[in-house]
């Protein structure tokens, strides 16, 4: 064969070329933290009540669409053009669609909660009022008949008439640390997901509310700096920690013709959890559901408004727990029947009940779950059901109907990845918001049928020529099989420029926690751009869901039970073993990092897979079960007194003597959540080992360690430590 000789100006050209192939604009901690990777999305959307319409917030601007062409009709209200001049934070239309409920001066408390500034706009007449001067407010809410208000301030519970804006005063005993009406105590916000405690009646003539008497609740105790302080401040709330008193509740019905307030009977039994109530189709019929402490036996009460008399219609109890995030429950118009979500199958599906909780049927079932219950469209002869579900892939999530007889299943998207549905009210229309690992969020107006294109809203053009740019690598799904004979799923970033004959670093990203996931078939995720940054320093980024994560049915998730932290360090040990097998990986150099839950599992990880993993990375971890409140900590592992060695057994503090690789240490003064004494007692106890490790505090911050450039630090400051420790 003749030799062909390239010349040498050809063969520069082409390597130049080859290293143009792999040019990447650097990632910085700054480029993670500012807007270099802003992802627009479609947000604060309204449905008229046809569905002909719907608005949304955009420029400070509350601007009308027409749903069947996606086109701006007209602005209702600019926010900067108003008297007074309002910057909106959040707006709601009172039913009748003739005023707007705008929100803004905004302030957080702790992670829903909140109080601000509201104000009252009249559609036609362009009139704007404040709706209260005594201060700000929490949850306004309009009443059916757009005719009041109720409102939440200082632990007590409002009412104002729109007409003349008088306040009627609804409870007078709230005080701070004591009592509370209206709103939830810190535990039922963190862990039963609101905060707004009171709902109008569907004909607006009651409110129903809750009560909490924390007075039997102990305090924590958090001193807070300021820059100009001399002494610091103490701030100091109620919070049960495992195994200690909670609030004990109570569920009053407000009549407003009577003005007068009646007690729910919610039984004898004071220690339990009433995690949800809402009215029925009736208005003198409200649904109750109660927990008993360890959160294994959940029953539905109907509730007669007038008399406080209830009735317990499904009694549903668990080997292990009941999980209230998954319990839906959708009333029927006709008055008769109901359904509601269980996992009692092993995965979580649709349920049809009569009025007096008698089963009809179950409507889904299957191998795979309902993701979110999306409503019920009444207006055809059979009841058609919309939701979406895990059935093609537990990555993914994607649009269904099927009728009430749980036949004539039809998949609406079409799309791979994560389909995150707003139906309009009278279910023709649906926003769309769609993403994949390989695209940012889309987000497209349909007609629900025929799934027919009527615009997009947003498809983030600008985000993917900048990854472009970036050259960020992918997402790479696959499975590890476990000796115990489980699939993992699992995802795996590799640098741009991956080369297999080479020996990369590793570091995993963990959280780990009971129902949740970080292995989806969608884009960015949990410090996304922080693990790309790594990419481009040749480092591979390995994420694993442990068992114990969601998606994959109970028993998958409820495999955790009474010993939280075994078999999710079990797995994620096994995981860091097969990764080290692979021909490119220098087993030598694997890491492991996580946040809350996540760090955790990283300590725990560093600790009892000391041969396996280098270093890690703790941001804000529990150390130890005991310090976490109740209603979290006794859903997984029941209280101190019932189960101690599985409270012991996993703690980080009780294996510091194992360290032998290099751990980070990283928490907030100021988190209300998990305290930063999770972090000074495992030092303690670190230290009285005899180990030496690093550790960094963030003065005040709380939870989510933000605020000023507090998150640009946090990241350089973790990737100078992986970059020499790793």
């Amino acid at each position: 064969m003749k030799t062909q000789i390239i010349p040498l100006f050809f063969l520069v050209l082409i390597l130049l070329m080859q290293d143009d192939l792999f040019a990447q604009k650097k990632i910085t901690a700054k480029e993670i933290t500012d807007a270099t990777f802003r992802q627009n999305s479609v947000n604060n959307v309204n449905w008229a009540n046809d569905g002909q319409y719907y608005t949304s917030l955009t420029e400070n601007k509350i601007v009308r669409y027409r749903t069947a062409t996606g086109e701006a009709v007209e602005t209702l209200f600019d926010g900067a053009a108003s008297n007074p001049a309002i910057e909106i934070d959040d707006y709601v239309f009172s039913q009748d669609e003739k005023k707007i409920l705008i929100k803004t001066a905004n302030e957080s408390i702790y992670r829903r909660s909140y109080k601000a500034i509201y104000y009252v706009y009249e559609v036609a007449s362009k009139q704007t009022n404040l709706l209260s001067k005594g201060g700000k407010q929490s949850y306004a809410t309009f009443s059916p008949d757009a005719s009041k208000v109720a409102f939440c301030r200082e632990n007590n519970f409002f009412m104002v008439d729109l007409k003349d804006l008088s306040e009627t005063v609804i409870t007078t005993n709230g005080k701070f640390n004591f009592t509370i009406n209206g709103s939830t105590d810190w535990v039922y916000e963190e862990e039963f997901s609101f905060a707004e405690a009171f709902f109008w009646s569907p004909d607006g003539q009651k409110i129903a509310f809750y009560t909490f008497d924390e007075s039997a609740v102990k305090e924590y105790n958090m001193q807070m700096w300021e820059d100009k302080g001399i002494y610091p401040k103490d701030y100091r709330f109620k919070y049960p920690k495992a195994g200690e008193a909670n609030s004990t509740v109570e569920i009053s019905v407000y009549d407003l013709a009577k003005k007068q307030s009646t007690k729910m009977d919610i039984g004898t039994e004071k220690d339990i959890y009433i995690p949800r109530i809402n009215w029925t189709k009736n208005s003198n019929l409200l649904a109750i559901r109660r927990l008993n402490r360890l959160q294994n036996r959940l029953e539905l009460l109907h509730a007669d408004a007038t008399t406080g008399k209830t009735t317990v219609v499904i009694n549903e109890q668990d080997e292990a727990y009941v999980d209230i995030e998954q319990a839906d429950l959708v009333y029927l118009k006709d008055g008769k029947h109901f359904v509601m979500t269980s996992e009692k199958s092993g995965f979580k599906h649709l349920y049809l009940h009569t009025l007096d909780g008698k089963l009809v049927r179950q409507i889904t079932q299957g191998n795979w779950e309902i993701a979110d219950f999306l409503g019920v469209d009444e207006t055809n002869k059979k009841p058609i059901f919309y939701f979406t579900s895990t059935e093609i892939s537990p990555l993914q999530r994607q649009f269904y109907s099927l009728d009430i007889e749980g036949k004539n299943k039809i998949q609406i998207s079409k799309t791979r990845g994560v389909h995150t549905i707003n139906l309009s009210p009278d279910f023709k229309y649906f926003l769309d918001y769609h993403a994949n690992a390989d695209q940012p969020l889309q987000v497209h107006l349909f007609e629900t049928k025929g799934f027919k294109l009527v615009k997009t809203l947003e498809d983030n053009k600008k985000l993917v020529e900048t990854t472009k740019e970036f050259g960020l690598a992918k997402k790479e799904f696959f499975t590890i099989k476990t000796s115990d004979n489980l699939d993992l799923q699992a995802f795996m970033l590799k640098p741009a420029n991956f080369d297999a004959s080479k020996k990369y670093p590793v570091l995993m990203y963990v959280y780990g926690g009971p129902s949740s996931q970080n292995v989806v078939d969608m884009w960015g995720g949990s410090h996304f751009y922080f693990h790309q940054l790594l990419t481009q320093k040749d480092y591979i980024v390995v994420c694993v869901d442990n068992r114990g994560t969601g998606a994959q049915g109970a028993k998958f998730k409820k495999s955790t039970y009474k010993v939280l932290g075994k078999y999710e360090t079990q797995d994620q040990i096994e995981a860091a073993q097969y990764i080290g097998n692979q021909s490119f990986v220098d087993k030598n150099r694997i890491g492991i990092w996580g946040w809350s839950y996540g760090g955790y599992m990283s300590s725990l990880c560093i600790l009892l897979g000391n041969e396996t993993f280098k270093a890690a990375i703790a941001v804000a971890p529990v150390s130890t079960w005991r310090f976490y409140d109740t209603v979290y900590t006794e859903r997984f592992l029941q209280r101190p007194q019932d189960n101690a060695e599985g409270y012991d057994q996993f703690s980080p503090i009780n294996h510091v003597e194992k360290l032998k690789g290099k751990y980070f240490l990283i928490h907030g003064t100021g988190d209300d959540n998990v305290h930063f004494q999770n972090a000074v007692m495992l030092q303690n106890a670190l230290i009285r080992a005899g180990k030496q490790f690093e550790s960094f505090y963030y003065p005040n911050r709380n939870h989510r360690i933000r605020g000023g450039n507090t998150q640009e630090h946090l990241y350089q400051m973790m990737a100078d430590y992986i970059l020499r420790s790793l």
